[in-house]
């Protein structure tokens, strides 16, 4: 996948430090996570010449990498150069504009937003439509811009070191490869990852010091210091359309986002769950490939022995794999069954996270990252389905209203499921519901509002708000992380911000016509689909049913646990770990979405789900314990080192009776005997 990464100074100029940019250069490509297929490169030309001068212009103040598109431009006065990683999906348009004001014709997408930036200055990205994030490095303005896409899709984070050094990165790893930048983490940092987690607080790092451009957001830094602007805001306005105009504008933009992603030029298939969202973007796209005599490639995704293990239940209530042959049968196309054995699926469980560079979502990232593989060795591009629920209204905290008016995130209602395997001391120091509460509210405050909305309707806002703020932004991050690792581009037609714009404003009564869950987009798929997948209940991605794979979780977890070395077994509670491990299996959902089940017609009941409560006393240890390593994975190894993925060991250091600060230590820490740990601690093993 396309990375960028890049310093920036604000202070000094370091055409007499050519060497030591050079050098942090090196360090960052090094550091930037390759794919499996494609590796990182300094930024560079074929023209000998060309490379000199833009060596010499990008160290000034400037210092890029690419693994991304560069195309610079240092004639006619105009110093500037511009980076970026993703996709832009209306750059004809752009072309055809910048050609109809005089300007030169653009080489490719990157040559166009570099036109467009010196044409139209810092808000050229108005006009951009795709998944982006993008470095303009103006060295006549003395200044560096760094936009984020209007969804998220593309993450890029950054960070200032002492020396006044602004260094960004899509990859986190690659900004710890910066002088002054220590992996270190906090309460906060802790919390986000026992208590949001997977999700992230928007702008968060996790790390300490280190923040993400937001989605629709850039950043400015020049020698004035830096600063955050908008470039692009949800607005809540009165919905004036009748319903049959709402389908007919609400197809025509699934319609439209799904054409400009199926870019020629590069050989693309799609994921095909046999759900409604998946099989409506395959659908669309074999209907244009027909058009040109061509055959749409899809995948499907399932687990080895689901066939004799499955356990229906409230979370997962059919298997994908009879839909999937229903509608591969037709839409005509020439699909793939993969499946991702037990073995295969805890192995990658490690590599997920390295993708990540952070705790990841355990078995659903690990067996992805593995199908993502698998597609990446003959396709570049898929396109996916993912996103209708949030925009459409697909989860039941849409629908039930104990969850839809309960003051914090509805999908995290219950926070004793997070804190089940963790120390007494821990739990208490992390505060986790005075910090859930404190992201929840601060998000809230942000949000738009409709004048004069109140009760459910403005509730649903609040709701949908949350889904695209959070729930949306961590499932985007999921799949660009899985798929990039692979060196697979995935694309996603319904975060398409024209979507999400007009979505936003459509009331409830039409979202879930006739109070039928996303009553909106099945009539917008009618024609498209046979009507057993166009209303078929809801099913989440696959998990496997083999107990093999609770019992290989358990043994690492035994491991870990009689690890006397392991700085992570004061966070731990080991008799109620022990005891977890030993108590009988639930495979019925896992705690990140412990409210997401619904009936299976389709329609909301308050009889049909388990009440809240009832959470408090179901557990599942495969996906507990899985977190768990995957959060262990990421935060200690004894062979830790900047080029190991990483993972990073961890001193916890006293700080008072109920504060603890962990340091993470890239470089000494390797030959530290942790047996002494207890002396650093407010309480003992």
């Amino acid at each position: 996948m396309n990375k960028i990464a890049g310093f920036y100074s604000l202070e000094q100029d370091l055409s007499e430090k050519k060497s030591d940019s050079e050098n942090l250069l090196k360090k960052m490509k090094e550091a930037q996570e390759p794919s499996r297929r494609k590796k990182g490169m300094l930024c560079s030309t074929e023209n000998e010449a060309a490379q000199k001068e833009e060596s010499e212009y990008l160290n000034s103040r400037f210092g890029l990498i690419r693994t991304g598109r560069l195309s610079v431009r240092p004639k006619d006065g105009a110093d500037a150069c511009v980076l970026y990683s993703g996709e832009i999906y209306n750059w004809k348009e752009l072309c055809k504009e910048l050609s109809d004001w005089g300007f030169p014709e653009p080489k490719d997408e990157a040559d166009a937003l570099l036109i467009a930036y010196l044409a139209w200055g810092p808000d050229f990205i108005k006009k951009v439509n795709g998944c982006f994030s993008i470095a303009v490095a103006d060295e006549k303005e003395n200044r560096l811009l760094l936009y984020r896409d209007r969804a998220g899709t593309r993450p890029l984070f950054y960070t200032v070191n002492p020396e006044k050094l602004l260094c960004f990165s899509s990859s986190l790893k690659a900004l710890l490869a910066c002088p002054g930048i220590r992996p270190q983490v906090d309460l906060g940092s802790l919390n986000e990852i026992f208590s949001i987690g997977p999700a992230r607080t928007p702008g968060c790092g996790v790390y300490k010091n280190i923040s993400e451009v937001l989605p629709g957001c850039f950043l400015c830094a020049s020698p004035a210091g830096i600063q955050l602007h908008d470039y692009w805001k949800l607005k809540a306005e009165p919905h004036t359309d009748s319903y049959e105009e709402t389908i007919e504008k609400t197809k025509a933009l699934i319609e439209d986002s799904v054409r400009r992603q199926m870019r020629p030029e590069m050989p693309f298939c799609t994921f095909l769950s046999g759900g409604l969202d998946s099989s409506l973007i395959s659908a669309l796209c074999a209907r244009e490939l027909k058009k040109q005599n061509r055959q749409l490639t899809t995948y499907s995704f399932d687990f080895v022995g689901n066939d004799k293990n499955f356990q229906s239940n409230a979370f997962q209530p059919s298997q994908d794999r009879p839909y999937v042959e229903k509608m591969a049968a037709f839409l005509e196309t020439d699909h793939h069954f993969l499946e991702c054995s037990t073995k295969t699926q805890t192995e990658y469980l490690k590599e997920s996270v390295k993708a990540h560079g952070l705790p990841a979502m355990a078995d659903v990232d690990s067996s992805l990252l593995y199908f993502c593989s698998q597609v990446g060795e003959r396709y570049e591009a898929a396109l996916t389905g993912e996103c209708a629920d949030e925009i459409f209204g697909g989860y039941p905290w849409f629908h039930r209203e104990e969850l839809m008016m309960a003051d914090t995130f509805p999908w995290t209602i219950d926070l004793a499921p997070r804190k089940l395997l963790l120390s007494d001391e821990f739990a208490e120091a992390l505060s986790m519901e005075e910090y859930v509460q404190n992201a929840y509210e601060a998000s809230l405050a942000r949000m738009p509002r409709l004048e004069g909305e109140t009760g459910l309707n403005a509730k649903r806002r609040e709701i949908s708000w949350l889904n695209l703020q959070w729930f949306m932004e961590t499932l985007l991050n999921r799949m660009d992380r899985t798929s990039g690792a692979c060196g697979l581009t995935a694309r996603v037609p319904f975060a398409d911000f024209r979507i999400v714009e007009y979505l936003y404003n459509v009331p409830w009564e039409m979202k879930a016509k006739n109070g039928v869950i996303k009553g909106l987009l099945r009539d917008t798929g009618r024609g498209l689909l046979p009507d057993e997948v166009l209303f078929r209940r809801k099913s989440p991605y696959p998990k496997t049913y083999d107990r093999a794979y609770e019992t290989l979780l358990a043994s690492q977890m035994r491991e870990l646990l009689h690890d006397s070395s392991s700085p992570l077994l004061p966070l731990l509670d080991k008799t109620k770990t022990e005891q977890f491990l030993e108590s009988p299996s639930d495979y019925g959902r896992p705690w990140y979405w412990t409210s997401l089940v619904r009936p299976a017609d389709g329609r909301p009941s308050a009889d049909s789900l388990p009440a809240a409560d009832r959470f408090l006393d179901e557990r599942i240890p495969g996906r507990a314990s899985a977190l768990i390593i995957s959060v262990l994975n990421y935060l200690c190894t004894k062979k830790a080192c900047i080029s190991d993925a990483g993972l990073f060991s961890l001193r916890i250091c006293y700080i008072s009776s109920k504060r603890v600060m962990i340091f993470v230590n890239t470089s000494t820490i390797c030959s530290r005997d942790w047996t002494g740990i207890n002396s650093y601690l407010p309480w003992k093993l």
